[in-house]
């Protein structure tokens, strides 16, 4: 089992992987006791109790039956998918397509009242243009070999972005300046694109930020990540979403942030560096 890159996801693996020996060592079962009435190979149960191998929702029933606590289960099950869904690859999320993985953050979305989203790469989903987005996100069906249903996948993207104009929500958006400068289609479409940043900056519900080449960094450039109020952040890397809950790495998120926030610069200074953007494109 491929190690996730946050620190929460193994933990909680871990954790599971604990309360499953904690309930074997109660039953005054061994580990090949419980594996052998499995009816499994003998070192099944000690990849389960040491977080190598996830448990399946069955491998959870048959434990704890054996263990004499069938009532456990639900809770168990309940644990592990919530630490199987902290990690999830892109090629999981994406193999009927994009346009439902567009759909699915709109509750995320509507709870939410603070958000906070750096990018590094790419203009933020919720500020892109119809066109920058076919552009996108036909460049990560390629890339993918994912169901082509681009045109849907940004007509949803794009009827999500309405949430910048409604309701009591706030948005804290950051970006390099090399998001600026990356070209994902033509001059046109960065034209168009980039004009519309300048478009929503005016909007009362968002600050943009852009954090300038020529900034003194005492924060290095990050993976692209978004915070959701102070419940949940998520970090996107190019295989997979990491949906992170634990405070404590939440706090840092949102430390960078900070520190990002500290060096952009917005208002007249970023309108500046849009519009040179603008002017390479010719």
């Amino acid at each position: 089992m491929a190690v996730s890159p946050s620190s929460s996801v193994q933990a909680a693996r871990e954790a599971l992987a604990a309360r499953l020996k904690n309930i074997r060592l109660d039953s005054g079962l061994k580990a090949r006791e419980v594996a052998a009435r499995a009816g499994w190979y003998p070192s099944k149960a000690s990849r389960l109790e040491n977080a190598t191998t996830p448990p399946s929702d069955a491998d959870i029933r048959v434990w704890c039956a054996i263990c004499g606590v069938p009532d456990e289960a639900p809770d168990l099950i309940a644990a592990s998918r919530s630490a199987q869904s902290a990690y999830v690859e892109w090629k999981r999320l994406q193999r009927t397509g994009l346009r439902r993985l567009q759909e699915s953050y709109v509750p995320l979305y509507q709870r939410t009242r603070s958000f906070r989203v750096y990018c590094s790469n790419v203009v933020p989903g919720l500020l892109q243009t119809p066109a920058y987005a076919t552009a996108l996100l036909s460049a990560i069906t390629d890339f993918r070999q994912a169901p082509n249903d681009v045109a849907e996948a940004v007509a949803a993207r794009v009827d999500r972005a309405r949430i910048l104009r409604q309701g009591d929500h706030r948005f804290a958006i950051l970006v390099e300046e090399a998001v600026l400068r990356h070209r994902l289609g033509d001059a046109e479409v960065m034209a168009g694109q980039l004009g519309h940043l300048l478009s929503v900056m005016s909007l009362p519900s968002v600050s943009l930020g852009v954090v300038p080449f020529t900034a003194l960094r005492h924060m290095w450039p990050l993976e692209t990540f978004s915070i959701y109020d102070t419940e949940q952040a998520q970090v996107e890397t190019l295989t997979a979403a990491v949906n992170i809950t634990a405070p404590s790495e939440i706090a840092q998120y949102a430390k960078a942030f900070e520190r990002l926030s500290d060096i952009a610069v917005y208002g007249g200074p970023a309108r500046a560096l849009i519009t040179e953007a603008i002017g390479t494109l010719g």
